[in-house]
């Protein structure tokens, strides 16, 4: 059995992440799969894994982000877009099609159709979540307001973040070796770990900024890519652990004490599999809000960038709690991605 997968971004963020994640999951279950990219993006993360790389062209309204203006823009550029992957997925000879979040789920869904091949789109966004269910069926994934709803459509059902297997396998030593070669680490103090995903942006380094003009009690962690080039001379390095794009996240949410995230998933999950408490900032990405701590209800401190330090705070004096609803949570989200494929599979068949 053949899918073909459509995803939206720049092939190296959390959308082809979870992309990556479901082929991954539906290949344990003897399913090959093909990857649909916009021409821009990178294929590395898909290829290195050893998935043929396509690449077709996937509009970007901007997501959570998305305003009228790009929406628009958008939607001039779908026409074309649907019909490259339409010609993808039949010369493919896929059997069906899962379109992952934003404009890959909009074109993959558009595609399929047109392809008459079955569609499974994973959506998170309000422009996703219109137009996709109008198409086919939907799994919606936990930043969207519905994941909270105790009764769907029909045509829609609820899944965690599909995640790799290996995220639970953190190796504590490893992170304390790669730690140590940072000057200002002290393995006698707590860590806290400040991410915003693969890109970096300003509240979060404002978050770890103010932590660390607060107290000098913790190792303050900051992973990832600064959004904007200016984003680096806001990052003081006497003052925090600045480890860039890292490939050892997992063995760094297990050695950590305490993660402060922003309120979307894929980061939130990994850490809880890690059975981490979380500490999440709102308002950080595009000024928009989540309700993390509404699908993770007791696992999760929501704060404003201003009140980073009060939440740590609190996040440890009430450790005990949160760190035992994180394990509940982490159980689930690590069982997501197997839950997810096998609902395709069975609807496919």
């Amino acid at each position: 059995m053949k899918a073909f997968f459509t995803v939206t971004g720049r092939g190296l963020g959390g959308d082809a992440v979870v992309a990556l994640n479901t082929m991954l999951a539906l290949r344990k279950k003897g399913v090959e799969s093909i990857i649909g990219i916009d021409e821009t993006a990178s294929g590395d993360l898909f290829e290195k894994n050893g998935f043929e790389v396509c690449k077709i062209s996937i509009p970007h309204a901007g997501g959570h982000a998305a305003t009228k203006l790009s929406a628009i823009k958008g939607a001039l550029k779908l026409v074309t877009a649907t019909f490259k992957a339409r010609k993808a997925i039949k010369k493919c000879k896929s059997d069906f099609v899962v379109a992952v979040l934003g404009g890959g789920a909009i074109v993959g869904s558009l595609g399929a159709k047109f392809a008459r091949k079955p569609c499974f789109s994973l959506i998170s966004t309000p422009l996703d979540s219109k137009v996709c269910p109008k198409f086919n069926y939907c799994y919606v994934l936990p930043e969207l307001d519905k994941f909270r709803l105790d009764t769907l459509p029909s045509n829609m059902d609820k899944s965690f973040y599909p995640l790799t297997d290996d995220i639970g396998d953190g190796n504590v030593e490893i992170a304390l070796q790669k730690l140590k070669e940072y000057p200002n680490f002290d393995e006698n103090k707590k860590t806290i770990i400040f991410s915003s995903g693969s890109s970096i942006f300003k509240g979060t380094i404002d978050a770890i900024n103010l932590a660390a003009d607060d107290s000098n009690d913790y190792n303050l962690v900051l992973i990832g890519r600064p959004l904007k080039e200016e984003y680096y001379d806001l990052i003081d390095e006497e003052k925090i652990i600045y480890v860039g794009f890292i490939d050892w996240v997992n063995h760094l949410f297990k050695f950590a004490d305490l993660a402060v995230l922003t309120d979307d998933g894929v980061s939130l999950e990994e850490a809880m599999i890690c059975e981490k408490p979380i500490i999440a900032l709102t308002k950080v990405k595009w000024g928009r809000y989540q309700n993390m701590a509404g699908v993770f209800k007791g696992a999760i401190i929501e704060s404003e960038v201003s009140d980073v330090c009060k939440s740590i705070d609190e996040a440890f004096e009430n450790y005990g709690s949160l760190k035992k609803n994180a394990e509940i949570y982490g159980k689930q989200c690590f069982e997501a991605a197997d839950v997810l494929a096998d609902k395709i599979l069975k609807k496919v068949e």
